[in-house]
Formats: structure tokens, C-alpha cells, sequence
């Protein structure tokens, strides 16, 4: 059942007031989708949820952002990519961050390096292998230098192109939209790539204001997260068929989920 969730049915713990100021242009509408981690059955929800709020709303210029992290763990990471690529041929305003996932995904099919392998194998990766067209049995039946070496057959050059664009950072006014967040005391025209992609509790412990109100994903939490400067919306879709997005329109903020 869809819902959409207010604001203050979230823990708003600390100095809330920066976020509390944050605005978009006006006539922009944003919606921020958190990590889907292969729900693609999630995403299609969510999607609807976001078409369906957007259109009562009324017209604005609409962007759609993913906070990155649409591969792994969840079992069908192929066709989160595909939804994804449809959704930006089809001509609408979206835009994607990169997440460490589809970091290490990209690095590990353009490489093709056992140990790189590994490690994505590791932290999910065995599914997103499993999504494309791959028997369980062969799968099964490869070791590491063989299954790398059938990367380049399995995964479509499209989609690794597709990832290769993604961005690291995105502005829109007040708010900063980063995968992982920010390098506290860092100017954002200064962050590192990684930090933007992998930090974590540097990040998430920082008390005090930022230059933007940051919203990520990357770090798990039980619902929204809202604390000063950050805006947190990764609910652990792949665990809990919880996907989130928040969306944004002037000073005001909203969250949806499914």
C-alpha cells in the first residue's frame, strides 16, 4: 500500500533548523530515490508512488535523482539497470550517482581481475552475476579467472557504458546529493570521488552544519534519517522492501516508500 510519510513521523534528532531553511529553485520539483539494491519489484512501485504524487501536485519541472547503489544483493540488479535506462531515453529530467556498488561492478566487468571478483562477489555481487543470463549450474561450476573471464559475454557493453556516466555529485540549490556524503570540512568542489562514494562515519558522526543540506544513501538506517544537514533515506530495500524517496519543492519536504 502506498504511503506517502511526513516529515515528523522521523526521528529529527539534533539541530534540524539548516534543513528546516533548505529550498529548491522555484518551479523544481525533486524526488531522491534511495538504494534499491536490485528490488527491481520495489522500484516499479516506487515509481508509480512518485508518478502519482508528482501529477497531484501539479506542473513543475521535475527531476528524478538516484542516490546510487542500484546493483547487488537483491536479485534482479539487470533489470534495475534497464528500468533505469529507459527512464533517462525516455526523455525525462534523471539523473544518477554512482554508488561503491556500481563502482566496483564497473571496475571489476572493464577489468576483469580475480581478486577485484572477489571482493564484488563479496558484498553482493553474486546476485547482480546471477540477474544476467547465467545458469545457476554454471555458475556454480566456474572459478574466479573463469567467471571474470565471462564477464565481457555476460554483461552488455550498454550497461556498463550506462554506469560509466553516472555522476558523483549533484547540487540543486540548498541541497547536496551524494551517494555516500561529503568530507566534512571539505568545500564540495573539493570532495574526493571516493569519499562521495564510500564515506561513511566521518561522516554520519560530524555534528554541526554543512555548506548544503546532504542527502545519501549508503548507511542503513531503521527509517528516515534527519539530523541537521543530512537527510539519510537508505531503509535496506533488498532486506526490508522498504524503498524510499524523498522528494522536495521549495522549502517544502515530503517522503514516500514502499
Amino acid at each position: 500500500m502506498a504511503r506517502i510519510m511526513l516529515g515528523r513521523l522521523f526521528k529529527r534528532t539534533g539541530d534540524n533548523r539548516p534543513a528546516d531553511r533548505a529550498r529548491v529553485p522555484d518551479g523544481v520539483r525533486v524526488y531522491a530515490i534511495g538504494d534499491i539494491h536490485g528490488r527491481y519489484d520495489l522500484l516499479t512501485r516506487l515509481l508509480a508512488q512518485i508518478d502519482a504524487d508528482n501529477a497531484a501536485r501539479g506542473f513543475a519541472q521535475t527531476q528524478l535523482i538516484f542516490l546510487g547503489d542500484l546493483v547487488d544483493r537483491g536479485p534482479d540488479s539487470a533489470s534495475v539497470i534497464e528500468t533505469a535506462m529507459a527512464l533517462r531515453a525516455s526523455g525525462r529530467a534523471v539523473r544518477f550517482l554512482m554508488g561503491n556498488h556500481e563502482e566496483v561492478f564497473r571496475d571489476v566487468c572493464r577489468n576483469r581481475d580475480p581478486k577485484t571478483l572477489r571482493f564484488f562477489l563479496k558484498i553482493g555481487g553474486d546476485a547482480t552475476l546471477q540477474s544476467y543470463p547465467i545458469t545457476r549450474a554454471e555458475y556454480i561450476d566456474l572459478d574466479l579467472e573463469q567467471l571474470a573471464e565471462r564477464l565481457e559475454t555476460l554483461v552488455p557493453k550498454a550497461h556498463l557504458d550506462f554506469i560509466e556516466s553516472f555522476e558523483s555529485l549533484i547540487v540543486i540549490g540548498d541541497y547536496a546529493f551524494a551517494h555516500a556524503g561529503i568530507r566534512p570540512g571539505v568545500a564540495l568542489d573539493e570532495q574526493k570521488r571516493s569519499d562521495l562514494r564510500w564515506i561513511r562515519e566521518d561522516f554520519t558522526a560530524h555534528r554541526g552544519d554543512l555548506e548544503k543540506v546532504v542527502v545519501y544513501g549508503h548507511t542503513i538506517y531503521d527509517d528516515i534519517e534527519e539530523r541537521g544537514s543530512r537527510i539519510g533515506i537508505d531503509t535496506g530495500a533488498y532486506a526490508t522492501g522498504k524503498l524510499t524517496a524523498v522528494g522536495l519543492e521549495g522549502s517544502d519536504r515530503w517522503f514516500l516508500q514502499t
